[in-house]
């Protein structure tokens, strides 16, 4: 099946009980089984594993082409658990410029339980390269980066990194691009990451995070700490992540739709010094960008000549885009993430342009859109 068709099917078998077409939401904590040690169909416990959370995972799992799913409580409980594989003295390769949650969980709270982090431009190979160490156990991408929508080479990083000696896991967080627009195991990528809470949802209205994979060894170990540690997402959750879900390519394209004539217009702004979008002719990577995504999504930022306090300006003086954290939502939201979401990195080798404004493009009318920008640059 398509994407299209996956979206909308995958996971999801009418209810064998009455036949409903939608996933009913399973609010049950706990499952009556057949017998000592025989659950039904593998149900004993929720948080083990729930019928809705079982349908989202196995959505997931078919739109990422992997062999399986898990869905946690928010994009944070699932990267924090991919770490949770490691052990003091192992090495992780990040890119110099992650999320803020992402560096202040690698950066404030890993380090103190002996893990080593090094923070490399990965649209470099060689800067790349030269991060690695005999203790690298793994290499975590997110491309498009937020805020600054780099772009790494998925498939030229998998290629370089699987001679290393200790094989490291290629771990890419697909946030910002979606299955839709890329699909990083297809090129190479061990796991894929993503914070349901921004496209996959897509509605602001649900918290959520996740991992996909095809090793089924791999597989199985993350199953067991996602029941060990038990940060999974509940029923009621999963249920408004399949229904966001379900309409991911026609929002993705009218997310990108938007954006580009957003973008055709901020390159024209006097007081715009700088303009940052993936398909953008004047982006570093724009080739690898092409290449590997359907198109440039619905992220762009730019930076104000006159620094912090015109961003600041800008922010708090638009009427439509809303002022904000998170991002993915059909609402366009603005930021200035030096000051939230990104404030964690002030002060480090990440920290970003205090005259960065990030922007969320909703699927609002852009003509609304563009006007509610011209207003709040003037």
């Amino acid at each position: 099946m398509k994407f299209e068709t996956l979206a909308i099917h995958a996971g999801q078998e009418p209810d064998p009980n009455n036949g409903a077409v939608m996933t009913p939401v399973y609010l049950t904590s706990t499952y009556k089984q057949d017998g000592i040690g025989k659950p039904r169909q593998g149900y004993e416990y929720s948080r083990t594993l729930n019928p809705t959370r079982k349908a989202l995972q196995d959505c997931l799992a078919e739109l990422e082409s992997g062999q399986w799913g898990l869905a946690f409580a928010s994009g944070m409980a699932a990267t924090d658990t991919v770490l949770r594989m490691l052990g003091s003295g192992d090495h992780v390769v990040a890119g110099n410029d992650v999320y803020g949650g992402t560096f202040r969980l690698f950066d404030k709270v890993l380090r103190r339980f002996g893990l080593d982090f090094t923070f490399a431009d990965t649209t470099d190979p060689e800067n790349l390269a030269e991060a690695l160490t005999p203790s690298t156990k793994i290499v975590w991408l997110e491309t498009p980066t937020n805020p600054l929508l780099a772009v790494t080479d998925i498939r030229a990083v998998a290629e370089m990194i699987k001679n290393h000696p200790n094989k490291p896991l290629l771990v890419v967080d697909n946030t910002f691009a979606t299955p839709y627009l890329q699909r990083p195991l297809e090129m190479g990528a061990d796991l894929v990451v993503h914070s349901m809470t921004k496209y996959l949802g897509g509605h602001s209205d649900v918290v959520g995070g996740a991992i996909i994979g095809k090793d089924k060894e791999l597989g199985e170990k993350l199953a067991y700490l996602q029941n060990a540690i038990g940060g999974i997402q509940g029923p009621m959750d999963s249920f408004l992540v399949l229904r966001g879900i379900k309409t991911l390519p026609i929002r993705m394209d009218r997310h990108a739709q938007n954006a580009e004539k957003i973008v055709a217009f901020l390159e024209k702004q006097k007081n715009v010094k700088r303009l940052i979008y993936p398909f953008h002719e004047s982006h570093p990577q724009v080739q690898v960008a092409k290449r590997q995504m359907l198109n440039g999504g619905g992220m762009i930022s730019f930076v104000m000549k006159d620094g912090r306090d015109a961003a600041v300006k800008v922010a708090e003086s638009t009427k439509i885009f809303t002022l904000a954290e998170s991002l993915g939502g059909v609402e366009s939201l603005i930021e200035v993430p030096a000051a939230m979401t990104h404030l964690s990195t002030q002060g480090s080798k990440l920290e970003v342009d205090p005259g960065l404004v990030r922007l969320s493009v909703g699927i609002e009318n852009v003509e609304d859109l563009l006007a509610d920008l011209e207003q709040a640059l003037r």
